[in-house]
């Protein structure tokens, strides 16, 4: 066995998480040894997650836009999907982005290891049967993998995952979607778009449970309004080959017995922490239910010499979350001066059209923490911007603190939400008012503009500070 190699800190994966902690260590003069035994250097984000889906996304949106020429006044044509020339133009895009990153990891700052790791202790890494590595402090950050759940016969029956979707070249006439998460519902709108017929099984009541009432609500009219087939409420029961390469899906809806049968089956349940074979457990680092690992707002294990950042500890899947995360745990494990994280300003987006969107405290935690708060909301289809781009969906909604009119959150479904919430991420990162805002210069006529009616409704009924 080879001579154990000594670091001040190792970061298993090299994805935004890790990539962000290596480089803020190894800036403030740590010796940092990177470990990754993927396929692939990147991360999922770049490689088969944010880059690769919404460009694809982006591809059916411009499809979808051209075939409403009747709407808008000009003779339309009927523009079919060419998924290999999406395809192409993903892999472009997407290649850029990876050779960059792959530049970063290779470039000399970090010490490689392209294997897999498992702990051998809290301070130790096995990468293999002849190779030990030291680090006194090690950040796992490894991501997540796609959730099977344990359903009679998914096992035994072929499935399709978002990697796969993700790879299409030819559109699948028909396909079932399991799942009515933020995953399952931007690319069922895909497939959908680009030609699929598309049946969405969704086991909650309503699909993005996680995100408001009313947001849910504008998504599912819009993707019913162009075809898929949407059913919630659903009770899965089992799947069984039903021919050459065909599956019969059984479920309850509605109290009826049910069955479909498809050859395209999209599994599209969620992700979980990939932690596997790292020997956590055995080490003695906590595992929270669902198996993300368990962190302090530092990112800190319950061994302080390991530390998690990214989507294998949660407990937000976001990109923005994941390089803030990395970058704490890093200045935590040099021991230098770094705010604890807080999700009290978070930011989420949705890529469906309409896209949603929300930032900072819903209603029902400000209501949780006994925050004395008022709401004010405004429609998409009494706006001028968006009736006039027959963009009519959804709506935007402000929640402020009742004795000081400090804006605690907000959100939006609608189009082009993702780009829109910014203005009030910035307000609730600031701590700005309604009064404030309403004195900010809102252009007319502009998607923007929306936010100044339920801004002037709280701005009316929350006295100034004096």
């Amino acid at each position: 066995m080879e001579e154990n190699e000594t670091f001040d800190f190792i970061v298993v994966g090299g994805g935004s998480a890790g990539y962000a902690a290596a480089r803020t260590f190894h800036e403030r003069g740590g010796k940092v040894a990177m470990v990754d035994g993927a396929g692939e250097l990147g991360g999922l984000c770049i490689l088969r997650g944010c880059m690769p889906s919404k460009t694809l996304i982006y591809s059916a949106e411009a499809l979808h836009f051209a075939r409403q020429g009747a709407v808008f006044g000009f003779a339309a044509g009927s523009p079919k999907a060419d998924l290999s020339a999406m395809q192409a133009r993903k892999k472009k895009v997407i290649a850029e982005f990876a050779d960059y990153r792959r530049g970063q990891i290779e470039d000399g700052r970090f010490t490689l290891f392209r294997e897999h790791a498992s702990f051998v202790d809290e301070h130790t890494l096995s990468l293999g049967p002849d190779r030990l590595i030291r680090g006194d402090k090690i950040l796992v950050a490894t991501g997540s993998e796609v959730s099977v759940p344990s359903i009679p016969g998914l096992s035994e029956v072929p499935y399709k995952t978002s990697d796969d979707v993700l790879e299409l070249s030819v559109v699948p006439p028909e396909c079932i979607v399991l799942g009515g998460g933020v995953v399952a519902c931007e690319l069922a709108q895909f497939l959908s778009r680009v030609g699929s017929r598309v049946t969405l099984l969704q086991r909650s009541p309503r699909i993005l449970r996680e995100f408001p009432a009313e947001a849910s609500r504008a998504v599912e009219t819009a993707m019913t309004e162009e075809g898929i087939n949407l059913l919630t409420g659903v009770s899965l029961e089992g799947f069984r080959l039903s021919g050459e390469e065909r599956t019969e899906v059984s479920f309850l809806h509605d109290g009826e017995a049910r069955t479909l049968e498809t050859g395209f089956l999209f599994l599209a349940l969620g992700r979980t922490p990939a932690t596997r074979g790292l020997g956590l457990a055995e080490t003695g680092v906590e595992l929270l239910p669902g198996g993300r690992i368990g962190t302090n707002e530092f990112q800190q294990t319950s061994l302080p010499g390991i530390y998690a950042a990214g989507d294998c500890s949660g407990p937000h899947e976001i990109v923005h979350v994941a390089i803030r995360q990395g970058e704490t745990a890093a200045l935590h494990a040099l021991g230098q001066p770094v705010e604890p994280m807080n999700y009290d300003q978070l930011l989420t987006v949705v890529f469906t059209d309409p896209q949603v969107a929300r930032v900072g405290l819903s209603p029902d935690r400000l209501k949780e923490r006994g925050i004395d708060f008022l709401s004010a909301s405004y429609p998409f289809d009494d706006h001028g911007k968006s009736i006039l781009m027959e963009a009519k969906h959804g709506y935007v909604a402000v929640h402020a603190e009742r004795s000081t009119g400090r804006v605690l959150g907000a959100e939006c479904a609608g189009k082009d939400a993702g780009e829109l919430i910014h203005s009030l991420s910035v307000a609730v990162s600031l701590g700005a008012t309604v009064h404030a805002l309403v004195k900010a210069d809102w252009y007319h006529p502009t998607l923007s503009e929306i936010w100044t009616y339920p801004l002037e409704d709280l701005a009316e009924e929350i006295p100034p500070p004096a």
